[in-house]
C-alpha cells in the first residue's frame, strides 16, 4: 500500500487508505443488539413504521459510536442524537404543511446553519450531520406517525444505543471499577506514548513519537471530560484516575524536551512510564520504579516526575484538576461566524438546497414513481460534504462504490432471505459491522445502504436499490460541482482558522513560560502547553486533510504545512524553555537563539502563506540569563 500510495495523486491514495487496528468487539456487540432488536419488537408489537424510525435513530448513533470512556460517550451519541431529533420533528412538520419551494428554502437555511456550526468541532459536526439527515428523512419518509412521535422515537433508538453503551462492561476489562474502563485506557496510553517518546530520543521516530504523546494525551482529556452532574470527580476511583492523569503531564514534559535536545536517554528511564502504564490498567501499586540519571536538567525533571507519580499512584494525589478551560460563548460564537463556519456553512447550504430542489423536481415530476423516497439524494449529499470522512474527491469515489457495493448485496439478500424475519436479522448484522466499517467510507456506505434499503422494505416500500445508485451518482454530481465553485468565501479559510488558532495558543504559551515568576504556576502553564498541543494537532490534520484535495483545491492551502511545522518546533522549544528555567531559573544561549529562529521562521512562514498576525501578538523574544 505504501508503494501504490508514493505512485498515485494525494486525492486518490486517500480514497485506498484505511484504518487499521484491532476489531472493536464491545461496539460490534452493541450494534447488534441495538437496531435489529428494535426493529425486531416493533414487527412483533405491530408498529413497524415506528421500528423504522428508532432503528435510524441506533444506527446514525452507532456511526459515532467510537472508542473511548462512557462519560466521553454520553455527548458523543448524544448530542447529535438530540440535533437528529430536532431536524426530524421540523423536517416532519415541514413535508406535510409547506410547498415545495418554501421546504427547499427552509432546509437550505438549515443546512447554512448546521455547517456553520460544525466548525465548532467533531460533537458539533455530528450534531450538523443528523439535524440535516434526519430533517431529509422527516420530510420525505412517508410514515403514519406524528412528528413528535416520529421524534421522540428516533432519541428512543438512539438512547438505547447509549444505555447499551453505559451499562455492558469492556470485554476483557476486569480490573478495578469496570465503569472507568475507557478512562484507565486513556491514561495508560499516556504513559506507554511517554514510554514510546524517551525510547525513540535522539532518532528519526522522536517526531512521530511526540505527536502520538499529543494524541494520547488529547484522548485522555476527552475521556475524564465527559458531563457531569458534579463539577467534579465524585468517586474514588475516578479522583484517583484525574490524579494519575495529572502526574502524566510533567512526564509528558519532560520527554518533550529531552527530544528537543536530542540526547539519547538510559534504557532504564524508559522502564518507570511502562511500569506507571500497566500499574493504571490494572489498579495496582507501582512498586519502585528505576530512577534515570540526573545528569541534565531534562532528566532531573523526569526523575522527579517520576518521583512525583510514584506518590500520586501508591497514596491518591490531590491534583485531580484536567488542566483545560472550558468554551466561552463568545469564543464558541466566533468559530461559528469566524472564516471556518462561514465557508463551511455555505457550502453545507448550496449543497444542502441544491440537492433538495433536485429531489424536489424529480419527485413531483413522478421520476419516482408511486413511491416517495426522495430523502435519498440530500441525506446523500450531507455525508459527502462533511471534511470529516476525507477530501473531496476521495468522499465522491467511496461514496459511489459503497452504494454500487450496497445495492448490489442488498438485491442479492432481498431475492434470498425470508420477509420480514430475514431483513430484520440483516439490519441486526449491519448494526455490529458498522463499527468495523467505520474505519474506510467506502465500507461504511455500503453497511449503511444495506442496513437503510433493508429498512425502507421492512418499512413496506419495495426495494429501490437501483434508483439509489443513480440518485448516489448525483448526490455526487452537485458535490463536485458546488465543491469547486470558486466564490464561496475564504478558500483554505478551515485551515488558516485553525492555523491562526494554534499561533495565538503557542503565543499565549510561550508569553508565559517566558515571565518572570511562571515556574510557580505550573498547573497554569501545563493547561496552556496541553492548548497549544491540542490547537496544533487540529490544525496540523486540516492541513493533511486539505493537501489530499484535488490540485484545484489543495493549492490554496500551500504553504500551512511549513507555518504547522515551524509552530511545532517552537512549542517544543518553549516547553524545554520550561524545563530549563525550572532547573536553573535562566535560560541558556541555545534556547534564546533557537526561539528568536523559530519566531523570525514563522513570521516569513505566516507572511508566505497569507495568515495575517493581530495586532499585539507579536510573539516576545527571551533574552539569555
Amino acid at each position: 500500500m505504501s508503494r501504490l500510495s508514493a505512485a498515485v495523486p494525494p486525492w486518490l491514495a486517500h480514497a485506498l487508505r484505511a484504518q487499521r487496528g484491532p476489531v472493536p468487539w464491545s461496539a460490534v456487540v452493541r450494534g447488534a443488539l441495538a437496531a435489529g432488536p428494535l426493529l425486531l419488537v416493533a414487527v412483533l408489537s405491530g408498529r413497524t413504521s415506528v421500528g423504522v424510525v428508532a432503528a435510524l435513530g441506533a444506527m446514525l448513533a452507532g456511526i459515532n459510536d467510537r472508542p473511548g470512556s462512557r462519560r466521553a460517550a454520553v455527548r458523543r451519541l448524544g448530542v447529535p442524537a438530540l440535533a437528529g431529533a430536532g431536524g426530524l420533528l421540523v423536517g416532519s412538520y415541514a413535508g406535510q404543511h409547506v410547498g415545495a419551494v418554501t421546504l427547499t428554502l427552509l432546509l437550505t437555511v438549515l443546512g447554512l446553519l448546521a455547517g456553520a456550526v460544525s466548525a465548532v468541532g467533531p460533537v458539533a459536526s455530528g450534531a450538523g450531520t443528523q439535524l440535516l439527515v434526519a430533517a431529509a428523512i422527516g420530510a420525505g419518509m412517508p410514515l403514519p406517525e406524528p412528528g413528535w412521535q416520529r421524534a421522540l422515537f428516533f432519541v428512543g433508538g438512539a438512547g438505547w444505543l447509549l444505555v447499551l453503551r453505559l451499562a455492558l462492561p469492556t470485554p476483557g476489562a476486569t480490573a478495578g471499577d469496570y465503569r472507568f474502563d475507557g478512562e484507565r485506557d486513556a491514561v495508560g496510553g499516556v504513559y506507554d506514548a511517554v514510554a514510546a517518546l524517551l525510547e525513540a530520543v535522539g532518532g528519526p521516530d522522536a517526531p512521530g513519537r511526540r505527536v502520538a504523546l499529543t494524541a494520547a494525551l488529547d484522548h485522555a482529556q476527552d475521556a475524564l471530560g465527559g458531563p457531569r452532574l458534579r463539577p467534579y470527580a465524585s468517586s474514588a476511583a475516578e479522583r484517583r484516575l484525574h490524579a494519575q492523569y495529572a502526574a502524566a503531564l510533567p512526564l509528558a514534559e519532560a520527554a518533550t524536551a529531552l527530544a528537543w535536545a536530542g540526547e539519547a536517554v538510559p534504557a532504564r528511564a524508559v522502564e518507570g512510564p511502562r511500569r506507571l502504564a500497566v500499574a493504571v490498567r490494572t489498579s495496582t501499586h507501582t512498586g519502585p520504579l528505576p530512577a534515570p540519571s540526573r545528569s541534565a536538567p531534562a532528566l532531573r525533571a523526569l526523575d522527579d516526575a517520576l518521583l512525583h507519580a510514584a506518590d500520586a499512584f501508591d497514596r491518591g494525589g490531590d491534583d485531580t484538576a484536567l488542566h483545560t478551560r472550558r468554551r466561552t460563548t463568545m469564543s464558541l460564537a466566533r468559530t461559528v461566524l469566524g472564516s471556518a463556519g462561514r465557508e463551511y456553512g455555505l457550502r453545507v447550504a448550496l449543497c444542502f438546497g441544491a440537492s433538495v430542489a433536485v429531489a424536489q423536481a424529480l419527485h413531483h415530476a413522478r421520476w419516482y414513481g408511486s413511491h416517495s423516497h426522495w430523502y435519498w439524494l440530500p441525506a446523500t449529499a450531507v455525508f459527502l460534504v462533511k471534511p470529516d470522512l476525507g477530501p473531496l474527491a476521495s468522499r465522491v469515489i467511496c461514496r459511489a462504490a459503497g452504494t454500487v457495493l450496497g445495492a448490489v448485496l442488498f438485491a442479492g439478500f432481498a431475492a434470498l432471505l425470508p420477509r420480514p424475519a430475514g431483513l430484520v436479522a440483516l439490519v441486526a448484522l449491519c448494526g455490529a459491522l458498522i463499527p468495523v466499517a467505520t474505519r474506510h467510507f467506502a465500507a461504511q456506505t455500503a453497511v449503511v445502504t444495506v442496513l437503510v434499503l433493508s429498512l425502507v422494505m421492512v418499512g413496506g416500500e419495495p426495494g429501490a436499490s437501483w434508483s439509489r445508485i443513480g440518485e448516489t451518482l448525483l448526490a455526487c454530481a452537485i458535490v463536485l460541482l458546488v465543491g469547486h465553485l470558486p466564490a464561496l468565501g475564504q478558500r483554505g479559510g478551515g485551515v488558516r482558522a485553525r492555523l491562526t488558532h494554534a499561533a495565538e495558543a503557542a503565543h499565549v504559551y510561550l508569553a508565559h513560560v517566558l515571565d518572570d515568576g511562571t515556574t510557580d504556576d505550573r498547573a497554569g502553564r501545563w493547561t496552556l502547553r496541553r492548548e497549544a498541543y491540542r490547537a496544533l494537532a487540529e490544525a496540523r490534520a486540516s492541513i493533511d486533510l486539505a493537501a489530499a484535495e484535488l490540485p484545484a483545491l489543495a493549492r490554496h492551502a500551500e504553504g500551512t504545512d511549513e507555518v504547522a511545522a515551524t509552530l511545532e518546533r517552537l512549542v517544543d522549544t518553549t516547553t524545554a524553555c520550561a524545563v530549563q528555567l525550572d532547573d536553573t531559573g535562566r535560560l541558556t544561549p541555545q534556547h534564546t537563539e533557537r526561539i528568536a529562529a523559530l519566531l523570525h521562521e514563522l513570521a516569513e512562514g505566516r507572511e508566505r502563506a497569507g495568515l495575517v498576525v493581530k495586532e499585539g501578538q507579536a510573539l516576545p523574544v527571551p533574552l539569555a540569563g
